[in-house]
């Protein structure tokens, strides 16, 4: 049995109840952090919490060499546990799908994603986001500034009316590449300086950071504003709105500081 286990957005009480039994019943467990980090956490922070013993794979051994993991689920009961959760953003659906070739039967305890969890903050109804997309660091994208695919997604979705949930750039161990100064986590304010110097500085976005913990941080403005800001320690995320419902713009207002005429000029 192969059990996909997401651990959630902040710490080692993020994970379900059910999530942490399965860690605590599996046989082995095995992990990657190279697509996001726990915000209030290190991976042996939780493996103590919950007394278990949790094996970091790095991106080669999850994605190229996944057979130790498959072999293990093949002769016992084995976890894969991410942060968030490990079928949606941080989609692990390729492993799952070679468990199901060798007929290794799996199943899946969800974690709060970003995705729920940056709509959630914001106000900004789930339903009206279109396609995420993935802002990377321009060293990492071997160009200048925001590559072209970014700025279409966002365009497409703006002109469907609808929001972009815009992910940040992760280089952290077992990435590739791996960031020049070791691990780098993309702010929300230097992803909207690339925007706004690339795009557009005048748009309404939002910069959430911290999602999922207790202190988590809400900003909304013009990206020529946001790119000024400072947010605090990662993990951020950035929004690109669409076309606003008269609660989402209340929301913006009362929830992120979204000065009224931004707002306004957002939704003519």
């Amino acid at each position: 049995m192969l059990t996909f286990v997401g651990l959630g957005l902040y710490d080692d009480r993020s994970v379900t109840v059910a999530g942490r039994d399965a860690l605590q019943a599996a046989d082995r467990v095995f992990a990657e952090t190279y697509t996001s980090r726990l915000v209030g956490a290190e991976l042996d922070d939780v493996a103590d919490a919950l007394g278990v013993e949790i094996e970091l794979r790095d991106r080669a051994g999850v994605e190229r060499d996944p057979e130790p993991i498959l072999d293990a689920a093949a002769d016992g009961d084995v976890v894969f546990c991410t942060p968030g959760d490990p079928l949606i953003a941080t989609t692990h659906t390729d492993l799952r799908l070679r468990a199901a070739d060798r007929g290794v039967d799996t199943r899946v305890h969800h974690g709060v994603s970003a995705e729920s969890a940056v709509a959630s903050l914001t106000g900004l109804q789930n339903y009206r986001f279109g396609r995420a997309v993935t802002l990377p660091f321009p060293y990492a994208h071997g160009g200048d500034g925001v590559p072209e695919s970014v700025r279409e997604g966002i365009e497409a979705n703006r002109e469907r009316g609808l929001h972009t949930l815009v992910f940040l750039d992760v280089k952290a161990a077992g990435s590739s590449p791996v960031g020049p100064d070791g691990d780098q986590f993309m702010t929300a304010d230097y992803a909207a300086e690339l925007l706004a110097d690339d795009w557009r500085p005048d748009a309404l976005a939002v910069a959430v950071a911290r999602a999922g913990g207790p202190d988590p941080t809400l900003a909304a403005d013009r990206l020529a504003e946001l790119a000024d800001d400072d947010f605090g320690p990662p993990l951020h995320a950035l929004v690109v709105p669409g076309e606003l419902h008269e609660i989402e713009a209340d929301a913006l207002t009362t929830f992120a500081d979204a000065p009224a005429a931004v707002v306004d000029d957002a939704r003519r």
